[in-house]
């Protein structure tokens, strides 16, 4: 599908949309089984008001109501992706512990992470910290029977976990640079986010745990428990996908993303990064919100702030058909059902629409060239997430399967028009990625 220059050849009739690595159907049950323990959580109190336990049983609940169908009936765990085949067994318990060694040391430098960074040592992560203590002897004590099982099924056994086990024994003529570098941006992606999402679960059901519908009256009550619940779905699912990165259910990390700067405009979206550059850089928000401009018209409010649960929707949305393969600068699978049989970046779009909704920078109440300026800086915001748009795809090109869904966005994609429009055509046009394995961080 791509020329010599690495361009996408323009489709033709053959293009067809890949299958989804997590099929609509799983990730709606995931979607239910969030919902269910939540109101579960929230109805019974099962922990009393013990958010630590309550968020770890909501992650569990919904992690089964993805796992048991991806398992049971699409059976991920034949896929060819997973490197594992059932007809082979070649077991070593040996190579397994060489394996569980790369594991310590896995889990040993995140946790050094933890220790010596200033960022881990605050209240800040007290829950994460506390649903660590709880899961960690379940953790340790399904780690050595499910190597043993996985890697006897692997025609290749020596991931990454086997060459990080022989860096640390000291033979390093046997350790493949690549892969190890690879493993190690992987954990690196999961010690970074999970602690954010986790502690963001806890503080929406700390928040939810406080709502009385029965006292809501008028519209606004109601779009802000819609627009606080559909982000602690975004975050529960996410957690989701973090901790259950695993070979057996096909939803492990293929790749981790190989550039320095697709890591750079990833995290300074997020904490603790985007409290420093945002505020100093890009701080386009006031105190003048679109719920104050429209104060007098209530029938306004009512349609712009659906249009924002709309946007919100569709952000949610493009994270729930994820199912447990959610990850930020990884390829776990590529995604083509939901929103992303629509475009390539529903996720980016609708959330960019929605904060141009919600912080109105062009119809303050301040001087002309302040608004300017504010409407400049969330345009600098946009672009930012026009990089992340555009490292991933330069990630993911590697994989056929993408450059395959690219092709057929490119032919049907609901944004093909904007092919042509300078910086908005970087949605829908896509270029392949010439040579490199994208093993290595690198700029």
């Amino acid at each position: 599908m791509t020329d010599r220059a690495g361009a996408v050849e323009p489709p033709d009739r053959r293009t067809r949309l890949p299958q989804s690595a997590t099929h609509a159907v799983v990730a709606a049950a995931g979607l239910l089984a969030f919902v269910g323990a939540t109101a579960f959580v929230v109805a019974f109190e099962p922990f009393g008001r013990d958010v630590v336990r309550s968020a770890g049983l909501i992650i569990l609940v919904s992690a089964l109501g993805i796992v048991v169908p991806d398992m049971l009936w699409q059976r991920v765990h034949h896929r060819p992706t997973t490197g594992l085949d059932f007809r082979f067994n070649a077991p070593s318990w040996r190579r397994t512990a060489v394996k569980l060694l790369g594991l310590l040391g896995s889990v040993g430098g995140i946790a050094a992470i933890y220790l010596l960074a200033p960022e881990y040592k605050g209240t800040f992560y007290d829950n994460y910290y506390r649903f660590l203590n709880l899961i960690w002897p379940y953790w340790a004590l399904l780690a050595a029977p499910y190597f043993y099982l996985i890697d006897r099924r692997m025609p290749k056994p020596e991931d990454g976990y086997w060459h990080m086990g022989q860096l640390l024994m000291g033979n390093w003529s046997r350790v493949n640079r690549a892969l190890l570098v690879q493993h190690c941006l992987g954990w690196l992606i999961k010690g970074f986010f999970m602690p954010l999402m986790f502690v963001y679960l806890c503080d929406d059901l700390i928040r939810l745990w406080t709502v009385d519908l029965t006292e809501f009256s008028g519209f606004l009550p109601w779009y802000e428990f819609a627009y606080q619940y559909l982000y602690m779905i975004d975050v529960g699912l996410v957690c989701v996908g973090y901790l259950f990165s695993l070979r057996l259910f096909d939803s492990h990390v293929r790749s981790a993303e190989p550039t320095l700067l697709g890591w750079l405009v990833a995290i300074v979206c997020y904490e603790p990064f985007w409290t420093m550059v945002g505020t100093l850089y890009f701080r386009y928000w006031t105190d003048f919100t679109w719920t104050t401009l429209f104060a007098d018209h209530p029938v306004v409010v009512t349609i712009w702030g659906s249009c924002i649960i709309f946007l919100s929707v569709v952000y949610v949305w493009a994270t729930v058909v994820f199912g447990i393969r959610f990850s930020n600068l990884t390829h776990r699978g590529i995604i083509t059902s939901g929103p992303y049989r629509f475009t390539k970046h529903p996720a980016y779009i609708s959330k960019n629409l929605s904060w141009w909704l919600i912080s109105i920078p062009f119809a303050t109440n301040l001087p002309l060239g302040e608004i300017v300026q504010n409407c400049l800086l969330l345009v600098a915001v946009n672009l930012i997430y026009l990089m992340r748009a555009k490292t991933e795809e330069r990630h993911l090109g590697r994989d056929p399967v993408y450059r395959e869904y690219a092709a057929w966005i490119e032919q049907h994609g609901m944004l093909r028009f904007l092919q042509r429009v300078p910086l908005l055509g970087a949605f829908t046009s896509f270029r392949a990625p010439k040579t490199g394995n994208g093993a290595t961080l690198q700029l």
